[in-house]
């Protein structure tokens, strides 16, 4: 086993170390969520919190890790007399982002169970972490139907079997620890609140600390045993600091003026239910125990809050967390009079959580003044939300005159987009067979069983039905004389599932000066942000290619962050020609590459534009030309419609027809739009057909 980096070395990233030992102090505060870059040592100390952890006792034998005082009743391997167990290191068990769920939760081998009423169970991951860690490194591209058994473990602290009509139950109760880095996209809403603290990590722009950081790594790297060696003092006195704080948890005094501070600052950020609270209650009497006091101060409520309430103030997947410290400072001070005095202990005067940081002052005496990672900034860019009007909008449309000098054809100043609203689902029609999601139909390994089939390699959805189908014309010639059905392995049926795939949505944005009057390009880009809001709900891969003058780019790479494509998407500017047919022709070279990495991923093209084209010779007819090269490929596309005015030339209409795809206004792309009408690219293909 390879020696891990000392938890104590760690340089700066101060509020990521607190948060990990404030969970080793108290497990009940509900595990970390890291977000950051990579690079920033999230997995490094995450793996190196396992060597601090407490020792725990078990029951001889029992491979769930049942506790010798107690011992659960219903655990698989029981039952256990209560009695002496053996001690053993806390565990930190792995979650691979591709695990399958077998792998997650244990397997039952169905043909013993059919054949033999036997239970045979096989322990997965959520056992082996049980009364441990369960790390989960890039959580945010964990597959959804493992997240869901995640939040159930979480939110019962046990683990549910169920195969065909067996089941096997047996306790789960970890500390959750993830890391993600959030360029990669975002967690779903239900697993972001499991999290009880987070915190956000970036490397120093200090050269010193830098330079310590590379100093250490590379010793590390030449000799671990040895570097090890050299922290082992201190890794040895920060893990009987975290034995001492969970001796004196319990004794931790949580006044009535310290709960009025916590319950008056989740609703002064409006934060949703009443998790926030309870996990700002454990993270501040953790605080407390670990700096030896038996009081909560409000030092301790305002670090509890940085830590507990940034992830869950988000309304919608682009808010970057964060939190205002000066109105949490506002209202820890108009709530704080009746918890002034209590306690007298000097808290750290460096700021917040000071207090609660490891002994850092190592052999090799490196700047320790990290960056205050966790903190963040106040108000997001985003809560300005005027819209452009009156003047702006009077503007003449540029581009048209074919000269990118002329007035008003040139680039023009980014504007904000448009309140985002609820679209209509668009769907990919045919089945699939990507990646797991929620928009269009795919053969998939979890969903409503639709037939059976012969397993390829192991099984792991049984049909019952076709099972025994299969094994009752040969009883008779298998010699069975008793109750039980004789089953071989030829009879065994995979169940056919159908349910639903992420697609990769790529929006084709006419950024021209057809498209530049503010207010339009205002609603243009509110639509195109509900549609990545809609991609993001559905786990769907997004890109982005925009066009204007006389070319075309790719603003975004297909990539699983909806929040890079709406940080994009927002400092978009707008002018000049409309070149729609090389816009068109970049994204079909798109999709060309992006179908050498993921054959399986169907895409979704929708093309935002009025339809009008510029630039060269037939620039209409040459946009149809390379439309066509979609509907030869059969690509499933939408064409939202952004003409405006008394006069409409049809033009968008028109390029929906050679993509082979469906016209969408921005009126009819509301999912509550009076039109009432049920748009589908299922739809359009058939018309094509």
């Amino acid at each position: 086993m390879s020696t891990p980096f000392p938890f104590t070395a760690v340089v700066g990233q101060d509020d990521l170390r607190l948060a990990l030992l404030l969970n080793a102090v108290s497990p009940a505060v509900g595990g970390v969520l890291v977000r950051g870059e990579k690079g920033t040592a999230k997995s490094t100390a995450v793996r190196a919190l396992s060597a601090l952890m407490p020792e725990v006792d078990v029951v001889a034998g029992c491979r769930f890790s049942c506790a010798p005082g107690s011992p659960d009743p219903a655990c698989p391997d029981g039952p256990h007399e209560v009695g002496p167990g053996v001690r053993r290191p806390a565990r930190m068990v792995e979650l691979p982002v591709g695990a399958s769920e077998d792998r997650l939760v244990g397997a039952l081998d169905i043909e013993r169970a059919l054949a033999e009423g036997v239970k045979a169970f096989e322990p997965g991951l959520l056992a082996d972490a049980h009364r441990g860690i369960l790390y989960v490194d890039e959580v945010n591209l964990l597959h959804d139907h493992l997240v869901d058994l995640l939040l159930d473990a979480a939110a019962m602290g046990a683990s549910y079997v169920e195969r065909e009509g067996v089941s096997v139950r047996h306790a789960a109760r970890f500390l959750l620890v993830g890391t993600m880095n959030p360029e990669e996209g975002e967690l779903r809403p239900q697993l972001l609140d499991r999290f009880g603290l987070t915190v956000e990590v970036a490397a120093s722009r200090e050269p010193d600390q830098r330079v310590e950081v590379v100093r250490r790594r590379l010793a590390y790297d030449d000799d671990p045993e040895a570097f090890a060696a050299r922290w082992a003092d201190e890794e040895s006195a920060v893990r009987a600091r975290i034995v001492a704080a969970r001796e004196l948890l319990p004794s931790v005094r949580l006044g009535d003026g310290a709960l009025r501070q916590i319950a008056a600052t989740c609703a002064a950020f409006e934060v949703d239910g009443m998790r926030a609270d309870i996990v700002m209650a454990r993270t501040a009497t953790a605080l407390a125990a670990w700096d030896g006091r038996s009081d909560v101060l409000a030092e301790d409520v305002r670090q509890a809050a940085l830590l507990a309430l940034p992830h869950r103030r988000r309304r919608n997947p682009f808010d970057a967390p964060g939190l205002d410290e000066n109105k949490l400072d506002e209202t820890l001070e108009e709530f704080g009079g009746q918890n002034e005095d209590e306690g007298d202990d000097d808290p750290d005067p460096d700021g917040p959580g000071g207090g609660g940081q490891p002994p850092e002052n190592g052999p090799e005496g490196g700047p320790q003044d990290g960056p205050q990672d966790g903190s963040q900034e106040g108000p997001q860019d985003g809560a300005d939300s005027s819209e452009p009007g009156g003047d702006e909008a009077a503007r003449p449309q540029a581009g048209e005159s074919g000269q990118p000098g002329a007035s008003g054809a040139g680039e023009q100043q980014a504007v904000r987009a448009g309140e985002p609203f609820r679209t209509k689902v668009l769907s990919v029609p045919g089945l699939g067979e990507g990646a797991a999601g929620r928009r269009s139909r795919a053969r998939t390994e979890h969903g409503r069983t639709t037939g059976a089939r012969r397993p390829r390699g192991t099984l792991t959805k049984l049909h019952l039905a076709a099972t025994v189908q299969a094994a009752a014309p040969h009883q008779r010639a298998r010699g069975r004389s008793g109750r039980g059905l004789v089953v071989r392995r030829d009879d065994l049926r995979q169940a056919t599932r159908e349910g639903r795939e992420g697609n990769l949505v790529l929006f084709v944005v006419d950024a021209s000066g057809s498209m530049a009057a503010r207010q339009r390009m205002s609603a243009v880009k509110g639509a195109v942000l509900s549609l990545l809001l809609d991609a993001y709900q559905r786990r769907d891969k997004v890109g982005l290619v925009t066009f204007r003058g006389s070319a075309a780019e790719v603003a975004l790479p297909p990539t699983s962050s909806v929040d890079a494509a709406a940080v994009r998407l927002e400092s978009l500017p707008t002018g000049g020609r409309t070149p729609l047919a090389t816009g068109l022709l970049k994204a079909h070279d798109v999709l060309r590459v992006e179908r050498l990495r993921d054959a399986a991923r169907r895409p979704l093209v929708v093309v935002v534009t009025d339809g009008r084209a510029t630039g060269g010779p037939e620039p209409v007819a040459l946009a149809g030309r390379a439309a066509r090269l979609f509907a030869a490929d059969g690509v499933a596309s939408v064409v939202v419609d952004c003409e405006s005015g008394p006069v409409r030339l049809g033009l968008a209409g028109q390029l929906a027809g050679e993509l082979g795809g469906t016209p969408v206004t921005l009126d009819e792309l509301r999912a509550d739009s009076i039109a009432g009408l049920v748009r589908d690219v299922q739809s359009s293909n058939r018309r094509a057909a």
